[in-house]
């Protein structure tokens, strides 16, 4: 039988049947320990009562009608996020990298409005930032822009953690008037920068008139132990974009901006046809209110510490181990080589995880784990790296 599916995906040996929390079940009925959420979207785990009443309830009264009309659950949403990010106005899209189109756009509108007649956006070595034409251009991995060319003008890279760069962009680019970064950059490697690295970027961009615009699609939803990984920090963007687990499944994104970036976009500016329809809403307030009401962002702060102590300790002092990192239940085990390989050894032993950046085991499980979970998972991991780094 052929294969009508496009050839863009090395798909693992595996199809899920159906799932319940931080366990997937493949059509053998084998379990499987999900370490990684989908890459970050199922942040509520599998099958969530909540999610599952609100989208089961929602589809039997209106799926979408389109943005020709009003959506109150839309608002709602809106009003939560902003409430949440302390932000002022929110577009929504159907996926992160259409959330990042929305700031790309929002900033340049920022630059003409100054009189910048070819406005530049700052984007960082090693970042992600979806597979658009444009946000592939802002994204700072060769491989993927390869074959894509012509690029998308307008976008000008810096070292990511490197402040003195910036400076020097500042002071020789007049053109640059936004910057695009990730808190934490995950398909680079899960990159933690330096704690006042943010900081010194939001009071740099102040002092030139730049737009500071967070990419927190994987780090946003509670997953580094704040609703925003910006608040450890109280950097606060002027544009920051959110999509994956806002809607634990259900496709959503969304660009927030405040201040002078809030009021950029008129009427005709921007648009999406699904973009934020009843269906998608009303799981994202879904994922929301059970963020709240199960203290599941405090509970990412404590697991995250408790799954990096146990890795510190039954790894890090093993050789061919270069450093173990995380904040929140986003972590990352940077080896002395590549380890592709163990994606398909873990999915043998029964666990999801996934490799980044070559040498990088990245772990993003739902933020639902408890601590037994973390424990097994801890165990798993330490006899994978201990077995592979041997053989």
């Amino acid at each position: 039988m052929p294969d009508h599916l496009m050839s863009t995906y090395n798909r693992l040996p595996v199809h899920f049947d159906h799932g319940e929390g931080i366990w997937l079940r493949d059509t053998e009925n084998r379990q499987y320990m999900d370490a990684l959420s989908g890459i970050a979207v199922c942040g509520l785990g599998h099958a969530h009562p909540a999610v599952t009443a609100a989208v089961s309830d929602q589809a039997g009264k209106l799926i979408h009608t389109s943005n020709l009309y009003g959506i109150k659950l839309q608002t709602q949403l809106a009003d939560r996020l902003c409430a949440a990010a302390d932000m002022d106005r929110v577009f929504f899209a159907n996926s992160g990298a259409e959330a990042n189109e929305a700031a790309i756009k929002i900033a340049r509108l920022y630059g003409h409005s100054k009189g910048v007649t070819s406005p530049a956006i700052i984007v960082m070595e090693h970042s992600f930032h979806g597979r658009t034409l444009a946000t592939l251009t802002a994204t700072g991995n060769r491989k993927i822009q390869a074959g894509f060319e012509p690029l998308v003008r307008g976008f000008l890279r810096a070292p990511y953690n490197d402040i003195e760069a910036l400076r020097n962009i500042a002071k020789n680019k007049s053109d640059a008037v936004a910057v695009l970064v990730e808190p934490i950059q995950g398909e680079g490697g899960i990159n933690i920068p330096d704690e006042n690295y943010l900081t010194e970027l939001r009071a740099l961009c102040d002092a030139s008139g730049w737009l500071l615009m967070l990419d927190e699609i994987q780090t946003g939803m509670g997953r580094t132990g704040k609703w925003f990984a910006w608040q450890h920090s109280g950097a606060k963007p002027d544009v920051m974009t959110l999509a994956k687990s806002l809607g634990n499944g259900v496709p959503i994104g969304a660009c927030l901006a405040s201040g002078a970036a809030a009021e950029l976009m008129k009427p005709g500016s921007h648009g999406s046809t699904f973009g934020g329809n009843p269906l998608a809403c009303r799981a994202g307030l879904a994922v929301m209110e059970t963020l709240d009401s199960d203290n599941l962002i405090e509970n990412a702060a404590h697991i995250g510490t408790h799954l990096l102590n146990g890795l510190q300790e039954s790894l890090g002092n093993t050789a061919g181990v270069v450093a173990i990192r995380g904040k929140g239940l986003m972590l990352g085990i940077e080896l002395d080589r590549p380890c592709s390989a163990l994606v398909g050894q873990a999915l043998e032993r029964g666990l999801l995880i996934n490799v980044t950046a070559d040498r990088v085991i990245r772990l993003l499980p739902p933020l639902i784990m408890t601590t037994r979970q973390a424990d097994i998972l801890i165990e798993h991991i330490s006899e994978l790296v201990a077995r592979f780094l041997e053989g």
